[in-house]
């Protein structure tokens, strides 16, 4: 078994964590690859050189791969989507900070969650992804989002307004501080925060949410994600800034985007002793009120 290992700068109580996790995998005999950036960090931030692993620094060098695990947090894990891209590797989330729903595999969880990744204790969920297209190359290197596409006023005070049109029909114009279009997965992130609907993973449904809307009534779209959506922005500022997941692109207006299912999927391991809902009562601390 090949695993690959990616990670950014983690806290200081996730330490003694990272050494266990290594050492549970060589004496398991996996064969490891760290992120090449990650493994510098490790070396020179720690003071651990984990022995006997090879490391990579992009997707092209991800061969021959089983499983892709991304240490820190839900910023780490879809920075690392990038890397895995269209491969199909089972990526396994290993929460080194606090809240995380990709990274869902808790420090104090981590020996218990090993023993069920080596029984073979899990299952793979496919999860989808947003595709952008438009005519100014933005994101050209990689034009797609786990979470969301975000669209943004940059450099005015002014509200913006964001024609949408859903599967060639107009659906609204939107006068806000931008516009969010989201996956199932993004559901519980940026949308959650907005006021938008928590969807589950496996949904084949984008939402789409405004930011700060200067109507009341305007509220939360859920529509399929078979649908094209296309947006066209018009303000009073020269530049505007779109995102998808933590990557952003500062443009000017007059410019259409495209947003659509994207062609391959992300598969997440997930293990059998967890489910979408108890992670939603956990991290979203529902019931901590003994009154419900």
């Amino acid at each position: 078994m090949r695993i690959a290992v990616f990670g950014r700068n983690i806290t200081p109580v996730f330490y003694d964590s990272l050494k266990r996790l290594f050492t549970i995998l060589h004496l398991q005999g996996v064969e490891i690859t760290v992120y090449r950036p990650f493994l510098e960090y490790m070396r020179s931030e720690i003071g651990f050189d984990p022995k006997g692993v090879s490391d990579f620094s992009n997707h092209n060098e991800l061969r021959n791969v089983d499983f892709f695990f991304s240490i820190g947090g839900d910023g780490a894990f879809l920075e690392a989507i990038s890397l895995v891209r269209d491969s199909g590797i089972p990526m396994v989330g290993i929460n080194s900070g606090r809240l995380g729903f990709l990274a869902d595999v808790a420090q104090q969880e981590l020996e218990s969650a090993m023993d069920h990744f080596f029984a073979a204790k899990y299952y793979l969920q496919p999860r989808s992804l947003i595709r952008l297209e438009n005519d100014l190359g933005l994101f050209s290197e990689f034009p797609y989002a786990l979470n969301e596409f975000t669209v943004h006023k940059q450099d005015t005070s002014q509200m913006i307004t964001v024609h949408v049109e859903v599967g060639g029909d107009f659906l609204n114009s939107y006068w806000a501080d931008g516009l969010i279009v989201s996956t199932p997965t993004g559901s519980t992130a940026y949308s959650l925060s907005v006021g938008g609907p928590i969807i589950t993973p496996t949904a084949a449904n984008f939402i789409i949410a405004p930011i700060a809307p200067h109507n009341l009534a305007i509220r939360p779209v859920v529509i399929p994600d078979s649908e094209q959506i296309k947006l066209r922005i018009e303000g009073r500022g020269e530049r505007y800034m779109a995102s998808l997941d933590s990557r952003y692109n500062v443009f000017g207006a007059d410019i259409e985007m495209r947003l659509s299912k994207a062609e391959f999927s992300i598969n997440v391991l997930q293990f059998d002793n967890l489910c979408f809902y108890s992670t939603l009562r956990n991290k979203l601390m529902w019931g901590i009120d003994k009154r419900n």
